[in-house]
C-alpha cells in the first residue's frame, strides 16, 4: 500500500508557501486549505487551493486554473493523467518530477490571481 502521508507531506510542501500570503482556513495532518482575503458577492473568501489526505489518495486542489483554464497549457500529459475534474490532481505515490511540475504551476496559479487582484 502507498505511503499516503509521505505524499501528503510533499503536496502540502508545495501549497504551504502560500499559507503566510493567504488564508488557512485548515491546517493540520490531514488537509491544508487556503482561501484568499478578495471577498466574493457572496461575501465568501475566494479559494485558492487545498492538499487534502483521503481515505485511498491525496488530492491537490488549485482553483486558479479553473479560472483561467490556459493555465493547464503547458502541462505534460502525466500531470493531465491525474486530474480529476477542472482543478483537482490526485496522487497515491511519490512522483518527484509531477510535484515538480505542480510546484510551477501553483506558483504560476498565484501570479495569476494576483495580476486578477484577488490577491
Amino acid at each position: 500500500m502507498a505511503d499516503l502521508n509521505s505524499v501528503f507531506q510533499e503536496l502540502r510542501k508545495i501549497m504551504a508557501p502560500y499559507a503566510t500570503k493567504l488564508q488557512a482556513t485548515r491546517d493540520d495532518g490531514q488537509e491544508l486549505y487556503l482561501d484568499t482575503h478578495y471577498l466574493q458577492k457572496n461575501k465568501k473568501p475566494l479559494f485558492f487551493g487545498a492538499v487534502q489526505h483521503k481515505k485511498r489518495y491525496v488530492s491537490f486542489h488549485l482553483m486558479p486554473v479553473y479560472l483561467k483554464p490556459e493555465l493547464l497549457a503547458a502541462i505534460s500529459p502525466a500531470l493531465k493523467a491525474r486530474m480529476q475534474g477542472k482543478s483537482c490532481f490526485n496522487f497515491t505515490v511519490l512522483e518527484p518530477a509531477l510535484f515538480n511540475e505542480l510546484e510551477a504551476l501553483t506558483r504560476a496559479s498565484y501570479e495569476s490571481y494576483k495580476a486578477q487582484g484577488f490577491v
